[in-house]
């Protein structure tokens, strides 16, 4: 039943903090409670760092699903359930289910429903008006049954499941004497109903004598036929049309397209597939498996129709820090506690932003609103965010909302905000056998204002030695990390939460200007501290905002 609910995402910012991931697995407890029709589903955009997993472990929690892309996939579109046909099947039975469906392009699959190729509407036109050699029937390996299908024709001698493969396509407008001298071995003679006709075709080697206008063929042709090998095919039809029609009898692996095709998986983003469907004649294209099993059709109109992913956000409201293709996808809520950031929607939605010092908080007061009863894991996850954003409430963003709300989720998740918070950060800041990589992008966030764009990452720790050894160990990746992302400056705190301070890298040309400007303490190879500080949010990056917007003259 679940899965005929339209599926929302709750998602949190790009390399996720306990308070995203927390506040995300929390929300869609909220939502799902609502019976709304939709399935909320928490979800990820990162890895989880090591204080989260603590966390999750702790309350037995599993980690919200990854989802590093939002943007529409191939299986966001109508994919055309259009069946799969065989290769052997006529050319006018493919043309006839064409128009029976409303289709241009047919796809064709082997016994196992894998894709061996397509047929398409063009395909058969070129064979039928193109073709003008008399042995294309043999040449396409026709098969009998082909040939009276489409001819409306009965068999009276030989197996329809055979095949027709050597021989001219004759008609027999001269007399006997004549046409003993140009039919072949193994020809396939169309005719009337003329004794010595047909008795001149059997002996002069035919492959097969076809009857038209239903005229009955007496028993001894049908012997001497026989003996001799040769089929007979009686059909209703008059010399004319068969002579139109006999072609449309072969098979579609005569004409199919088997090379270069372009198909797509369900999984695709419609964003990375619509170059490929411009760029060709082609106008339907195979959906299949990574095994190349058929599931259905899609076009280039379907590319207008798609329907957007849905998405409602936690924890931040910038592009920069959202998943890939946010642009792309329908936003249906905003659930935050910081600046208002660059994020543009299509249609207004339900945004919910206030001056607290953790998102968690915000989810806290949505429960008692709601009169919702919060789970004991809840509470628990809450209120470890809480404690994680707020330093342990020593953080200048923290509120006396926050505070109040984690005394009331401690309560109910049954631990002590004091001792839990040492026992959390002294999990997350476990960082020794982590990579330069891992540890400077497990709190990492991008800012942009007035064209100027750097990175800021942050790491808690109680231990002054292992901010240290951290220091010494970042040091070459922070100067590569600027490079690769083309930035002017990158930073990244180093915050000792028991002395409430924090040691600031800075990289970069104006790195050390922009940090001289902001806090009157001048950087030395590349390094300040900065007393009392340990918010990005509410002290570092305000700071530097003000120092941006007095340059541009702003």
């Amino acid at each position: 039943m679940n899965d005929q609910k339209k599926k929302v995402y709750i998602v949190g910012h790009r390399n996720p903090d306990t308070d995203s991931i927390c506040s995300a697995i929390a929300y869609a407890d909220v939502k799902n409670r609502e019976e709304d029709g939709c399935r909320y589903i928490a979800a990820r955009v990162g890895q989880v760092n090591p204080e989260t997993s603590y966390v999750l472990q702790r309350f037995g929690m599993h980690q919200p699903v990854y989802l590093n892309n939002i943007g529409t996939r191939v299986r966001d579109m109508e994919i055309r359930e259009i069946p799969g046909i065989s290769e052997d099947i006529s050319m006018k039975k493919a043309w006839n289910l064409m128009a029976e469906l409303n289709a241009v392009t047919l796809p064709i699959v082997d016994a196992e429903n894998h894709l061996d190729g397509i047929i398409t509407i063009n395909d058969i036109a070129t064979s039928y008006m193109e073709q003008q050699d008399s042995t294309i029937i043999a040449k396409a390996e026709t098969p009998y049954r082909n040939i009276l299908e489409t001819l409306e024709a009965e068999m009276l001698v030989g197996d329809p499941e055979a095949v027709f493969d050597s021989g001219n396509v004759l008609i027999a407008t001269a007399n006997p004497e004549v046409m003993e001298n140009y039919i072949e071995k193994g020809d396939m003679v169309i005719m009337g109903n003329r004794y010595e006709s047909q008795l001149s075709a059997i002996e002069s080697g035919a492959g097969c004598i076809l009857v038209c206008l239903g005229a009955e063929v007496p028993r001894s042709i049908r012997k001497i036929a026989q003996e001799n090998n040769c089929a007979v095919l009686v059909t209703p039809l008059d010399t004319y049309t068969v002579a139109r029609q006999i072609n449309q009898s072969m098979p579609v692996r005569a004409f199919m397209r088997r090379k270069n095709l372009i198909t797509f998986l369900p999984g695709d983003y419609t964003e990375q597939i619509e170059d490929s469907m411009k760029n060709t004649r082609i106008r339907d294209f195979p959906v299949i498996t990574k095994e190349r099993k058929y599931i259905g059709m899609i076009s280039r109109r379907n590319l207008l129709g798609v329907r957007k992913r849905s998405v409602i956000l936690v924890d931040h409201n910038e592009r920069s820090q959202a998943v890939d293709n946010i642009e792309d996808a329908e936003i249906l809520e905003i659930i935050d506690h910081h600046r208002i950031g660059t994020l543009e929607t299509m249609a207004p939605v339900y945004f919910r932003n206030e001056p607290v010092g953790c998102t968690a908080t915000i989810i806290y007061q949505i429960y008692r609103e709601k009169g919702y009863e919060i789970p004991k894991n809840i509470a628990g996850l809450l209120c470890s965010a809480i404690i994680s954003d707020t330093l342990l409430f020593r953080s200048p963003t923290c509120t006396m909302m926050d505070r109040m709300a984690a005394e009331a989720l401690s309560a109910i998740a049954g631990i002590d905000c004091q001792t839990f918070g040492v026992e959390m950060f002294t999990a997350g800041s476990n960082l020794r056998h982590m990579t330069p990589e891992e540890i400077f992008y497990q709190d990492y966030k991008k800012f942009e204002f007035n064209e100027v764009s750097f990175g800021v990452g942050q790491i808690n720790s109680m231990s002054a030695e292992e901010l240290s050894d951290i220091e010494k160990k970042l040091r070459p990746y922070i100067e590569r990390s600027c490079r690769e992302h083309g930035f002017s400056m990158m930073f990244f705190m180093l915050t000792n939460i028991i002395e409430e301070t924090t040691t600031l890298m800075c990289y970069g040309e104006a790195a050390s200007a922009l940090v001289e400007d902001a806090f009157r303490l001048r950087p030395e190879n590349g390094t300040v501290r900065l007393p009392g500080v340990v918010s990005r949010k509410k002290q570092l990056i305000p700071a530097f905002i003000e120092v941006i917007n007095k340059e541009s003259g702003i």
